[in-house]
């Protein structure tokens, strides 16, 4: 009897290790393969996506549109009504948000045209990532295509610096460090999908962009990049405690050199380029944000080139209604 007993509990003990066992393989899956920036890196430089090549050709004159039209597909992205009252022949209403999708089927070199070339610098990254590597910002935006659209310009220009003389600075820019990249990780790991993404995100969140005077009233709160060759930092000074980071690269390791946990501020002569890179860097994860208008906006006066003014402005023809 004793061994017949013995057996019945054996019989009882076997199937609660096996539904125990099974019990803890349905509570603790093994976790799900997600991608992260290490996976979209190597994929941008892999497809010279890199932010060097993003930067190769991005910008065209009024000139060269004007005299070269038919051979470029326009797309406006600034608002409707705006749209109406006035606009390159032959453009395309478009909005930031929705210039990818709306690019898909062309074939044409595309030139995005906004207000003064800043938001347009963010739809040629959003463009130039995914699939349209020529597509290029109109320089000065409207306001450099006739004078009756120069206002935004015209009323941005200035000499903040001087407000601020504490904040700016003749002394040698800040010593770089290396930092960790950008964590973040998403459902998928497809690398075109995820760069796909990470696109869609960056056009729906708008223009990234902050004031010069919010900038120089506290540029500690800031992480700034001065993106400029360094004789020019020499020559005209820049943002106390200023980086100056150019080149700029993934492949480079120069990005690495970029604090993920500050907010990013990059500024350049005119509020483009750093537009630019402002894309670029959103889209890796950073929280970044472009000085508008640039150093236009903090030392115009001062400026020998690269400044807005009547020589900038064309004369060009356009037309009105939707």
């Amino acid at each position: 009897m004793k061994k017949i007993a013995n057996y019945f509990i054996v019989l009882l003990i076997v199937p609660l290790f096996i539904l125990g066992g099974c019990g803890d393989n349905d509570d603790n899956p093994a976790p799900a393969e997600k991608g992260n920036f290490n996976t979209l890196k190597t994929y941008l430089i892999e497809k010279s996506l890199d932010l060097p090549d993003i930067l190769n050709g991005w910008i065209i004159s009024a000139e060269a549109l004007h005299d070269n039209l038919d051979n470029y597909y326009v797309m406006d992205i600034r608002a409707a009504e705006d749209f109406a009252n006035g606009h390159i022949e032959g453009a395309v209403h478009t909005s930031l948000v929705n210039i990818v999708n709306d690019a898909k089927d062309v074939t044409k070199q595309i030139v995005v045209v906004c207000y003064t070339g800043q938001t347009a610098a963010h739809a040629v990254v959003a463009l130039r990532l995914s699939g349209h590597t020529n597509a290029m910002v109109l320089k000065w935006g409207m306001s450099g295509w006739n004078a009756d659209f120069a206002g935004p310009w015209n009323n941005n220009v200035g000499n903040t610096a001087g407000d601020y003389p504490n904040s700016w600075t003749t002394d040698a820019t800040a010593t770089p460090k290396e930092y960790s990249w950008p964590a973040w990780e998403t459902t998928t790991t497809d690398p075109a999908e995820i760069l796909k993404l990470r696109v869609d995100q960056f056009v729906e969140g708008g223009f990234n962009g902050v004031n010069s005077t919010d900038v120089l009233a506290a540029p500690s709160d800031y992480f700034i990049n001065n993106f400029w060759d360094q004789a020019d930092v020499e020559h005209y000074g820049h943002i106390k405690g200023a980086y100056r980071l150019k080149p700029l690269s993934l492949a480079g390791g120069e990005i690495k050199k970029i604090n993920p946990d500050k907010k990013v501020v990059t500024y350049c002569w005119t509020g483009q380029t750093s537009s630019m890179v402002t894309s670029y860097l959103k889209i890796l994860g950073y929280d970044a944000i472009s000085l508008k208008f640039g150093a236009n906006a903090m030392i115009h006066d001062d400026l020998e080139s690269h400044k807005f003014g009547p020589g900038a402005i064309m004369d060009y023809e356009y037309v009105t209604g939707n």
